[in-house]
This record gives C-alpha cells, structure tokens and sequence, in this order.
C-alpha cells in the first residue's frame, strides 16, 4: 500500500508540471501576431521618414521638365515594380534560409531538452523511492526515538541531503519545462513566419510576371520613340545635368548628416565617459568605507581583547566592483533616423586609400569609357559596360546607399557613400537589391544589370564622383 501510495505521488507531482506547461502552450496557440511582422512594420516606419526627404529631392531636379517629355518615363512605374519585386524576392529567400536554420537549431535544442527532462524524471522517481524506503520518518520522530545518536546524526544528514536534492532536482525540472515551453513558442513563431514568407513569395512573382509581360508591350510600343531619342544630344544633356543635380543634393545632405552623426557619436562617448566615471567614484567611495570598517573592526578587536569584554557587530561592508560599468556603445538598428540614415561611419581616408585597388562592380565588357563622345552629345562622365540582364552587380567598397530609386536617363539607380564626399554610382539596373540607408560590404551584390531607363543595351552604367565630380575610374577599378 505504501510502495502504491508512493507511486501516485510521483505520477501526481510529474503529471500536475505537465499539465502546467500544456495549459500556457495552449494560451499560445491563439492566433497571434509574429515577431517578423512586426519588426517588419517598425523598419517600414523608420524608413519613411528619409524616403520622404529623398522623394522631395527628386522633384526638386525634375520640376521644370515635362512629366510625358520622356518615352522611358511611361516604363518609369513598370520598371521600378520590377526593381521592388526582385528585390522582395531576394529577401525573402534570405529570410527564409536564416528561418529554416533557426528552426533546426530550435529542433535540435527541443530534443536535448527532452533527453535531459526524461532523465530528470526517472531521477526524481529513484529519489522519491529512496524517501520512501528511509521510512518516511520526519525528524521529531527520529530525534525522539532514543536511538544512538550517531545513528540518528547520521540518518538527519540523509534526510538534508535528500530534501536537498529533491529541491534542485524540481527547481531544474520546472527550469527545463519552461525552457520548453519558450522552445515551442519560438517554433510556432518561425512557422507561422515561414507560412507568411511562402505567402509573400507567391504574391512578388505574380506581380514580377505581371509587371514584366505589361514593361514587354509598352517597350514594343515606344520603340521607334525610345531610338529617336537616344540619339538627341540636348537629351543627354538633360540627363547629365539631372545626375549633377542630384549629386550635388545628396552631396549636402550627406555632410549635414554626416556632422549630425559624427555630434551622436560624440555625445554618446561623453555619456560613456561620464559614466565610467561615476562608476570609479563609486568605487572608489566603496574601497574606502571598507577600509574604514576595517580598520574599525581591528580596534574593536583590540578593545576586546583589552577589557575581556565581547566585540561590538560592525555591518558587513558593501561589495565592491572590480571594475566600472561603461555605457556599451549603441548597436546599429537595420534602419537608423532619418537625420543619420545617409552617414558612412567610415574611417577619413578609407575610400581614397584603396585606390588602384577596387574590384570591378560587374564581369562584362566596357562599351564606353570615361571621357569618350557619345555622337553629337556630351563626353560619357563614367562607363558602359556590357551584361546579360540579371548579372550582379557589387558595391566597390564598403559604404551606405544614400539613393536607390528610378531617374530619368539612368532607369533603376543606386548611389553608394564611401565616405570623404566620394560617391560610386550604378545605373540601367534591372532590380536594386538594396535600400536608403542600408550598410554594404565590400563584393555585397547591390543590384542586377538591366537596361532600364530607356537604354538600348543591357548592362551597367558606372560612375564615380568625389565632391560632386565624375573622374575617371580606369585609375581606381580593375576592370
């Protein structure tokens, strides 16, 4: 009857921890909103602010030119739907490799967590077995029994060592059900994150094939328009002209912020400092009162000694840090303020030191070079080169994109701060794969060659700029 007893409380005792954790994980199995959602919406937020500076921008350039002037405006919408939707694609795909990994690894952890609450149980059941064979005697009874107090000694430290270890071994237990409790609610978040990415997926490539099949019939449309005005030198002008309008924009924007930053930067190293030293006063404050206490405690000591007289308590002193807490400088968001959001936080110097050194941004031919005529128009301010659509093209260092939308002349463009007023700039693009604000490493694939814009050929135009003026990149590139 007792063995039995004994069996009903163990089952009653791992049966009522189970029940707790089905009862929370059934509280969040209610339809609920993901995580990925909604740091999805926080970064979309974050990032009007700058796009609406940006936009502003762009129509101040284009204010006095005709909306319908250009045959590549009425490919302006489709091609840009195109940029996005390939852009969203690639995302996606990223999301959804990082959100299968995070899963096996929460897979992995749920089985080693399984593995160590099994073990935990069958622990806990010898343990209670144990308690059971001792007897069940409670102290008072052993204490009054008038056994040989060894005996008794002995079997109380038994008893300690037990209730002991029965203490930690349910604390860790219900440790370890929570921790699988946070382990399954993690892997429903990323499920119901892979089902909105799947979902997302299929919508981007309707409307990639829907936008692609409607760019199609207006370029059959505009063909003969698009050839006569490629060949129009005050065209080109216009579009030269626009370029250095925009440069010339980003370019005091860039330092506005940039000095903005650098101010953050140093608020938030005198923020560090401050409390660094703070921190060392404290401390400081601290070693000395211990020491005081000390020192009091050895004259209490000797008193004592003295008068035969029992020492005064002295408060035990303070605990002292080893060492002061600094202020951590603060992480990068994925999308910074609006008023530091085009800021390269690059080294002075950095750009201009790897010159003769940069890799090429596409594997193609150069159809044109800095500097040559292009028929009756003006000289060719940066180079062509050929690519099949779709070719990748990578930022030439590291920096932040300060411009990633359609333009006139140049179709899907994005401009890259490096820091030190130098500016490289990729255009025709069929897709941009990155946005304003977002940080890029050196090699990063940052767009895909296309022939937007109106262009003829597709492939990559390429332009470096510093203080707002092209220069040759022959000298700096290794095409």
């Amino acid at each position: 009857m007792k063995k039995a007893a004994a069996g009903k409380l163990l089952c009653g005792l791992l049966t009522g921890l189970l029940a707790g954790l089905l009862a929370v994980g059934a509280a969040h199995a209610a339809p609920r909103q993901t995580e990925r959602s909604k740091q999805k919406a926080a970064a979309e937020k974050s990032r009007a602010a700058i796009q609406q500076k940006l936009s502003v921008l762009k129509k101040d350039i284009t204010r006095t030119e005709s909306a319908k002037e250009d045959a590549a405006d009425e490919l302006a919408a489709s091609e840009e739907a195109i940029s996005d939707a390939n852009r969203s694609l690639r995302e996606l795909s990223e999301e959804q490799a990082a959100t299968n990994a995070r899963l096996r690894d929460l897979s992995t952890e749920q089985g080693r967590l399984a593995d160590t609450i099994s073990g935990q149980k069958v622990q806990l059941a010898r343990l209670l077995r144990e308690h059971y064979v001792a007897g069940n005697e409670d102290r008072i009874k052993l204490l009054l029994s008038g056994d040989n107090p060894n005996r008794i000694n002995r079997d109380l430290q038994m008893m300690a060592y037990v209730s002991q270890a029965q203490a930690k071994l349910l604390t860790s237990l219900r440790d370890n059900l929570a921790a699988v409790e946070a382990n399954q609610a993690q892997t429903q978040n990323a499920k119901d994150e892979l089902e909105e990415i799947a979902q997302e997926q299929r919508d981007q490539k309707a409307l990639l094939e829907k936008e692609k099949a409607k760019r199609a019939t207006l370029l059959a449309n505009l063909s003969s328009k698009l050839n006569d005005q490629r060949k129009q030198a005050s065209r080109l002008e216009q579009d030269e002209q626009r370029m250095t309008g925009l440069v010339d924009q980003l370019t005091r924007l860039i330092r506005e912020q940039e000095i903005a930053a650098a101010a953050e930067r140093k608020r938030q190293q005198e923020l560090a400092a401050a409390r660094a030293r703070a921190a060392a006063e404290a401390k400081a404050k601290a070693l000395a009162r211990a020491k005081a206490l000390q020192e009091e405690r050895a004259r209490l000591a000797r008193e004592a000694a003295r008068t035969g007289k029992p020492m005064k308590p002295l408060p035990a002193p303070a605990p002292v840090r080893e060492e002061p807490q600094v202020a951590e400088a603060p992480k990068e968001t994925p999308q910074r303020a609006a008023d530091t959001a085009l800021a390269a936080d690059l080294p002075s110097g950095a750009f201009a030191g790897l010159k003769g050194r940069l890799p090429a941004p596409i594997s193609g031919k150069i159809a044109a070079r800095f500097g040559a005529k292009r028929g009756d128009g003006p000289a060719w301010r940066g180079m062509f080169i050929k690519a099949p659509e779709g070719t990748d093209v990578r930022a030439i260092a590291a920096g932040r994109v300060v411009f990633s939308s359609w333009m006139r002349g140049y179709g899907n463009l994005i401009i890259i701060n490096h820091g030190g007023e130098y500016l490289s700039i990729y255009g025709n693009s069929q897709s941009l794969m990155k946005r304003v604000g977002d940080s890029v490493r050196p090699g990063e694939v940052i767009a895909s060659a296309g022939n937007t814009g109106g262009n003829e050929e597709s492939g990559l135009y390429f332009e470096l700029r510093h203080l707002g003026k092209a220069f040759d990149p022959a000298g700096w590139v290794n095409f």
